[in-house]
């Protein structure tokens, strides 16, 4: 049966198309447009929200839990509900985000991650974000800027423990997190993207020099920009300056008004701009919970208010990405079209997800409601639209 959905806007990246219809059917869309050009089709479901806006669903590709369950717990029900929780928040694909631990911890969690990745190509028992690949955050980062990653755990990339971890993820590892400055990393982020793996320069404590060495050899993104990263120095700029300096690099940032200042937000804007910036929650097992004691990945973190800490240093965030979407637009006077285009076609663009970030015939039926604040009314995930 299809399903016809008219609204008032619906945003693509480049335009805002007035009272849109967009008919889908078997969870694709069939055709999509202006309603003076594109009839209701006869006989189809008509879902009509003449006060809301369609928008691609948003897609978080650093992010390490939420309602309670941390992606690096052996815990399907937990799993199930912190997807189901995402989608209240307009998010329909992420990248589940690890954190360094033993290495037998670490391979553990993407072996398991990796078969729950494979089981969802196959079927999705419910509608709730859907899992595209594994985001690897440590073990290959900088003792100098480990932040709370345990510095016990942090190894020197090499190939081989590249190949082990790639291997027990069954090759759903998308994404991995490493310092360019330590000894092997330029080897590694070739390797690595020769195996169809993206590579995001962060945690680290490079100097200018070596982090153009690890964008020369592949990386093609920076990791919470700012956070974990050298300062910028006008004489030393260090990663910072590599990263903000270089037209071709994305950039993914945390917009809660904690973990990087306002003003800063819009400097880095104007810096990456709306082709190459790219918001991430890096929300933790405590988003959508009460302040107390949460679990991330090997330890325990301490949450109270919108601040998540680990003796004293922040640990992730309770962030939601139609908060951070909302954010921009607050913080840095863009338009909500602009603003959701980085939690959307970037994302998918950074991480090589064909038919994602964006609404087009032929492609898949993830797609959100919005208020004209920014707020999500409805999600769709395949065709399927989540109970808010």
């Amino acid at each position: 049966m299809k399903t016809c959905i008219t609204a008032a806007q619906l945003f693509t990246p480049t335009e805002v198309i007035e009272n849109p219809v967009v008919v889908i059917e078997g969870g694709t869309i069939q055709s999509l447009g202006p309603r003076s050009s594109l009839p209701v089709p006869a006989g189809a479901q008509h879902l009509d929200f003449p006060d809301l806006v369609i928008s691609p669903g948003f897609i978080d590709i650093h992010v390490h839990g939420g309602a309670g369950h941390d992606v690096m717990q052996d815990d399907p029900s937990g799993r199930v509900a912190f997807e189901k929780a995402m989608v209240k928040h307009g998010v329909t694909s992420y990248l589940p985000t690890t954190v360094t631990a033993s290495m037998d911890r670490i391979l553990g969690a993407v072996d398991r991650l990796g078969n729950t990745i494979s089981a969802e190509d196959v079927e999705h028992a419910h509608v709730g974000a859907r899992p595209l690949g594994i985001h690897l955050e440590g073990p290959f980062i900088s003792p100098a800027k480990c932040g709370v990653h345990p510095p016990e755990y942090l190894i020197a990339p090499t190939v081989d423990l590249f190949e082990r971890i790639l291997d027990a993820s069954g090759g759903t590892l998308r994404m991995m997190t490493l310092a360019p400055e330590l000894p092997g990393a330029p080897e590694v982020i070739r390797h690595a993207r020769e195996r169809g793996v993206r590579t995001s320069i962060g945690h680290s404590n490079a100097t200018l020099e070596a982090a153009e060495k690890g964008i020369a050899a592949g990386a093609v993104s920076a990791t919470h920009t700012f956070n974990a990263m050298r300062a910028l120095d006008h004489r030393e700029p260090g990663i910072l300056g590599a990263v903000l300096s270089n037209d071709h690099v994305m950039a993914d940032i945390i917009v809660d008004g904690i973990h990087v200042a306002p003003a800063i937000v819009k400097v880095f804007l104007r810096s990456k701009g709306i082709e190459r910036a790219v918001l991430i929650t890096d929300a933790i097992s405590a988003t959508g919970m009460p302040d107390g004691t949460y679990q991330l990945g090997p330890f325990e973190v301490q949450v109270r208010g919108d601040r998540c800490e680990f003796r004293g240093k922040l640990a992730g965030s309770v962030l939601t990405l139609d908060r951070a979407v909302r954010n921009v637009v607050r913080f840095a006077d863009w338009t909500m079209q602009q603003s959701v285009i980085l939690a959307t076609r970037n994302p998918a663009l950074l991480i090589g997800a064909e038919g994602k970030g964006e609404l087009a015939v032929g492609g898949g039926a993830d797609l959100v409601l919005l208020s004209e604040k920014g707020e999500v009314v409805h999600t769709m995930v395949g065709g399927q639209m989540a109970r808010q």
